[in-house]
This record gives structure tokens, sequence and C-alpha cells, in this order.
């Protein structure tokens, strides 16, 4: 069953023209990755599905439901979970009360319900540092941070946007660990990446996308064979 689908998707910003057709699908449970440039539609691509941008034209769906036209807040209520590349934590609020206020009841049987004691489970650095302000946070621990307060909206689908740029190589290391295990439970996710060395450990299926268009899509596996596309778009 699909969880996500997108058909021909195209947004613009005013009357500059991002996304040409975007297509993409993920079924329950799968891993994909939005591969890219900079500036190629990678972020466009995940804020029109959080409908932080508004498509155009062509439509978006969620478990079913067509997301066009709906606000970020309703989309997030249906059990979409959005972790910007900006990680927009709250600097003057605790860790626990970075994570308290994202608290929401959600619907997901595979995944079971996100607690506080859960994330620090998942993201044990995050534990010893509970009473400390975001602001006082590594730009790995606001990472983990960001990751845990969507995972505590409990959503079917996380949207990840560039989960691993600007942090420390270990931090990048234990961020692929813990989308393994949220993989391994059942969560789907799409992430957004450059890092060619990150995104192909922890996903499924992979979309290359160059200048707002969808240029490759297969599986993972299918990419690693595929010399010419990865140099054409991926610059390897």
């Amino acid at each position: 069953m699909s969880v996500l689908e997108l058909k021909d998707v195209s947004t613009h910003y005013g009357t500059s023209h991002i996304l040409f057709g975007v297509s993409l699908e993920l079924s329950e449970g799968e891993v994909g990755c939005l591969l890219g440039r900079n500036g190629a539609g990678k972020t466009t691509t995940i804020k029109t599905i959080m409908g932080l941008a508004k498509a155009s034209s062509g439509t978006i769906t969620f478990n079913g439901k067509k997301l066009n036209g709906l606000e970020p807040h309703e989309i997030a209520r249906l059990g979409i979970g959005y972790v910007p590349d900006e990680r927009l934590i709250f600097p003057d609020l605790s860790v626990r009360e970075n994570l308290e206020i994202a608290i929401k009841k959600g619907n997901n049987p595979n995944t079971g319900e996100w607690t506080i004691e859960r994330i620090y489970e998942l993201f044990p650095a995050l534990a010893p540092l509970s009473n400390r302000l975001g602001g006082y946070l590594s730009g790995g621990e606001q990472q983990m941070l960001t990751v845990g307060r969507a995972l505590m909206g409990n959503p079917s689908l996380l949207l990840l946007d560039e989960p691993v740029e600007g942090v420390a190589p270990i931090v990048v290391e234990e961020l692929g660990k813990q989308i393994l295990v949220l993989k391994k439970i059942g969560l789907t996710i799409l992430l957004s990446e450059q890092n060619l060395q990150f995104a192909p450990k922890v996903s499924d299926r992979a979309y290359i996308i160059e200048t707002g268009r969808i240029r490759f899509q297969g599986t993972i596996e299918e990419l690693k064979k595929n010399s010419d596309v990865q140099k054409n778009y991926l610059m390897i």
C-alpha cells in the first residue's frame, strides 16, 4: 500500500518555476531518499509535501487522502512529521520542554506510542542533557532533538530534510543507526540528502532530482549499478 504518492507535481515560488512534474511513491515501512545537488529541488519537494510550498499542479496523497490545499498544521495532524534543514528548535526551552510541546497522539500500530523516555532510548546522548536549554546544544545534539521532537507527534511518515548537513562524522554515523532503527519498526521515511555515503546506507529506494525534475528512480542497488546516472547527476 502506498503511504505517500506524488503525481506530476509542479511548484512555483512567485513567478519562478521550481518543480516540474515530480512523481514519486513510498510504500509502508519504506525509506526513500531524494538525492541531488544544492538547488536541485530537494527541499522544495519536501516543503511542497508539507504544505509549506503550494503545488501549482499535480496531486499529493498520503494514505489515500489528497493533501493539496491543506495547511501545514492540517497535514501534520494527519500523521506526517517534518524535520527541517534549519532544525528550528526552541533555544530558550530545555531539551525535555522541546519534546513535551510536541506530544500528540498517533495511530501507527507499527511504531507504537512515542514518549520522552523512548526518545532518550533512541538518542542516548540527549538523556543527560534533559534540562539543558536548546540554544546550548551542539549542532548534532540539536539535530537529534529535532528528530525526537518530530517523533513525539507519533507520525506514520517522517520527512527529513538534509538530516546530516553540517554535523560531525560521528553524529552522521549515529543518525544513520537511529534511522535504521526507525526503519526496522516500520516507520515510512522520505529524506532529502546530498551526502552520498550516508543516504544509500539507510534507504531502500532512490529518486534523483536535477533542476526540479526527477532524472532517475529505482532501488538503491539499481542506482549503485548505474555509473552513468551517478556521474551525470551526483558528480561521482
